[in-house]
């Protein structure tokens, strides 16, 4: 049986003392008297240089040795460590039963492996992947224990993402990864039931793919500073599927990071929204609209005319309204009824739509009266758009029923509000009215160039 020789040394400036095999008795590697003395420091230095943790205890479990490594996990220098326990370094969040089974195998003369949640000086939690072996005298008596650890706590975080997008994968939830290339490597089935698109069809690909052209380029770059600098981006974005239909998700992207922090993959987590958009304009639509002729109701122009009031404060842009009602309304209600009435309101709010850009708004202002908001458009132009509307609408016939309108018009002038504006098409369409009806008037105060007075 070999003999131990107790090796004293200085290994980071402290000094060690370590048994190891006295090789000197034998004759193989023994080139010199000197030699076990040499290979013992030379063995010293390999153990203190391991890129792996080792420590040595006592029977105790006092430490007596604890190499580079060891301190750099656990964060305590060596005069901290030496004489002291590992329970120095417990989190408290290992359960007692796996200390109990670790000193039973270890003290029993076993060899103990397993995974340990432990804490750093700085109090940071970390998992360790540690192997205890006990060591025996020439006379095969415990003398002490040799723990070698490794810091798990990457592998653990990444193991753990695997679960949870295993987890996902399962779930109704459309799950996409790319590389850090945004290159698509994999995808559930739920993605392929919202898009059409099978995984062999867009494997290699990126999500450019999905664009459906309604963002702009902003959109998109907002959308990646906050993934590179948060690591995680989620929102509402509108992508196209396999047959060209646009459709909205919200969705959640996330980066995934190596144990260098570099970014690996891509992680995609996305729902269909469409019937949720759907509800939420029909809801947007009962509270903004005119239940009878679907017009704007008077809640939205008053929201849209101040808004457009604020804009032209600001930037100067021009905008002009028009007030108007049905002449002689209630006379048709009284001969033809209500009925005759709510349909006449109909058909002419379609006919007045039909006649209208995309960026123009009209408003049921209340009874027969109406109003219609002309952003970008001047005094004039409003005068002549009007004029054109009160002959449409005076030459054609609903249900067998000739309809007039009056109009009273007027246009934003600087230092305006909703108010006064309101009041100036007010009293226009007031003229109008008394002028004999079936015509258009612009606000009487004077303004440079227009002609005062009736339109027609």
């Amino acid at each position: 049986m070999q003999d131990h020789r107790r090796y004293h040394g200085h290994i980071g400036g402290e000094a060690e003392s370590l048994a190891f095999p006295d090789r000197a008795s034998g004759e193989e590697g023994a080139t010199s008297p000197r030699a076990p003395d040499a290979f013992c420091r030379q063995l010293l230095i390999a153990v203190e240089q391991s890129p792996v943790a080792i420590a040595i205890t006592d029977l105790a479990g006092r430490i007596e040795f604890a190499n580079q490594c060891y301190l750099e996990i656990t964060g305590y220098p060596r005069e901290e460590l030496l004489g002291r326990t590992p329970a120095m370094i417990q989190s408290g969040e290992t359960p007692e039963s796996v200390y109990r089974d670790l000193w039973g195998a270890i003290l029993a003369g076993r060899v103990w492996q397993g995974e340990l949640l432990n804490r750093r000086r700085n109090g940071e939690l970390y998992w360790a992947s540690e192997v205890i072996t006990p060591v025996r005298n020439d006379q095969g008596k415990l003398v002490s224990f040799v723990a070698v650890k490794e810091d798990i706590t990457e592998r653990r975080r990444q193991e753990q993402e695997l679960r949870l997008l295993a987890t996902v994968f399962e779930t109704g939830q459309a799950t996409l990864i790319t590389d850090a290339e945004m290159r698509i490597e994999k995808v559930n089935q739920a993605f392929t039931d919202i898009t059409g698109y099978e995984e062999d069809e867009v494997r290699g690909e990126t999500p450019r793919l999905f664009k459906s052209g309604r963002h702009d380029k902003a959109f998109y770059r907002r959308l990646w500073q906050t993934l590179l600098e948060t690591g995680h981006w989620q929102g509402e974005i509108w992508n196209r599927n396999k047959y060209g239909e646009i459709y909205p998700l919200w969705q959640s992207i996330t980066a995934v990071q190596d144990e260098m922090g570099e970014v690996r993959n891509y992680v995609a987590v996305f729902h269909n929204i469409s019937e949720r958009k759907r509800m939420e304009q029909e809801l947007e639509h009962q509270a903004t609209r005119d239940h009878l002729t679907g017009a704007y109701n008077r809640r939205a122009f008053d929201a849209a005319l101040r808004q457009s009031v604020s804009k032209a404060n600001q930037d100067g842009e021009p905008f002009a309204l028009l007030l108007f009602d049905i002449d002689h309304f209630k006379s048709v209600n009284d001969r033809h009824g209500h009925e005759m009435g709510d349909e006449i309101l109909r058909r002419l709010a379609q006919r007045i739509r039909e006649s209208l850009r995309n960026t123009d708004l009209l408003a049921r202002w209340g009874g027969e009266e109406f109003t219609i908001l002309l952003p970008d458009t001047r005094l004039q132009g409003a005068a002549t758009f009007a004029e054109r509307l009160r002959r449409q609408i005076a030459d054609s016939r609903i249900r067998g029923l000739s309809v007039t309108v009056s109009i009273g018009i007027t246009a934003y002038r600087p230092g305006d509000d909703a108010d006064r504006l309101l009041s100036r098409a007010d009293d226009a369409l007031y003229r109008a009215k008394k002028a004999g009806r079936n015509s258009v008037v612009i606000h009487t105060e004077p303004v440079e160039g227009v002609q005062e007075g009736p339109a027609a």
